[in-house]
């Protein structure tokens, strides 16, 4: 359990309950939850420029960083088409993934395929059912996508000023604006709390708020003066109690209270946004096709990890399809902005293609 690590190595219950947000990140879980410390080795592992456990923020947005792995793959001779949605993956007569069929009936012939959508979207949307084995379909289907995330980017015109740090008279960014500030995390009870109601089909009376202001480091995200802000929040349940949809106004009353909270710790944040954009987990599927609004396609608890990943012996990017391989987060080992999926599953698929 995440609790009796942070409880062997710190005694603030501030600094354990922030320390314990990375461990339930995009988890439908509690820091109570078992298999919850492996989470956060996983937000804490790896480095940024020689720095271990660093994080960063892309300049230009998380945008840019897709345009530069555009243009170093064009580089090498890569064709990239977008807007072109993808209706099934083509099978040959052996069996083997040929290449893709779009929407508009064009097909694009290849002698590989490497998908980055979700297992579900790739085995049970994308693939030709009789194909695969029925043991391998039950289990993409019963993989764990719940999400408790709710994303809401902001437009204000002016800097958050927060009662324990407040801004100078320039209102220039202090250091605390150019990193990530964790809101409501003063005790890991909190978070339990609010995992809670979730997990009863409320949304959290008071969420857990990861926040980024992340013009305080990139001025060019918005005009002068004025900042984008990006709420991670937590917990809401994919499904509301009793059915009830994610409507506009569920949306809304759920935004509010995460605006409430901040008002708490920043007065006049309210009275300082200009937009919001607000994204449920069942946006965030509808959108990005992210299953059940799951930010790592599945769940990272230990029973969904490693060789289980996404299935038990397909957890080294090869599928039931020769010829076809899973290269995004569903694969291991799981999510986050890393790669690391994308490299090894492009060595296999190397490896593959030179034994053609």
């Amino acid at each position: 359990l995440l609790g009796q690590i942070l409880d062997q190595w710190f005694e603030s219950e501030p600094l354990k309950a922030t320390l314990a947000t990375d461990a339930v990140i995009g988890a439908m879980a509690s820091p109570h939850t078992p298999g919850s410390g492996y989470v956060l080795l996983h937000h804490v592992m790896g480095e940024l420029e020689g720095r271990r456990g660093a994080w960063g923020y892309v300049a230009g947005g998380m945008g840019a960083l897709s345009q530069a792995i555009a243009c170093a793959a064009a580089a090498r001779g890569a064709h990239i088409f977008t807007e072109k949605a993808v209706c099934h993956v083509l099978l040959g007569k052996d069996r083997r993934a040929q290449g893709v069929v779009l929407q508009d009936g064009t097909e694009v012939r290849s002698k590989l395929v490497l998908s980055n959508a979700s297992p579900q979207i790739t085995f049970l949307e994308l693939t030709p059912q009789e194909e695969l084995p029925k043991d391998f379909v039950q289990r993409i289907q019963q993989v764990d996508t719940r999400s408790p995330v709710t994303k809401i980017n902001v437009a204000v015109d002016r800097l958050p000023s927060f009662l324990a740090a407040p801004n100078t008279r320039d209102g220039r960014p202090l250091p605390h604006h150019q990193c990530s500030i964790h809101l409501n995390c003063e005790g890991t009870h909190l978070l339990h709390h609010a995992f809670t109601e979730a997990t009863h089909g409320h949304p959290s009376s008071r969420p857990m708020i990861e926040l980024c202001i992340p013009s305080a480091l990139d001025p060019g995200l918005a005009p002068q003066g004025c900042h984008v802000v990006s709420l991670f929040t937590q917990y809401t349940p994919s499904v509301l109690a009793g059915g009830q949809p994610w409507d506009e106004q569920a949306r809304n009353t759920y935004a509010d209270t995460v605006f409430d909270c901040i008002e708490a710790y920043a007065p006049g944040f309210k009275a300082s946004v200009i937009g919001r954009d607000i994204l449920t987990p069942s946006d965030l599927e509808r959108i990005f096709g992210l299953p059940g609004g799951n930010i790592f396609h599945g769940g990272m608890s230990l029973d969904q990890l490693y060789f289980a990943r996404p299935a038990p012996s397909y957890s080294g990017y090869r599928s039931p399809i020769p010829g076809l391989y899973l290269c995004g987060s569903g694969a291991h080992p799981g999510g986050g902005v890393m790669g690391a999926a994308g490299r090894n599953a492009a060595q296999v698929a190397l490896k593959d293609f030179r034994q053609l």
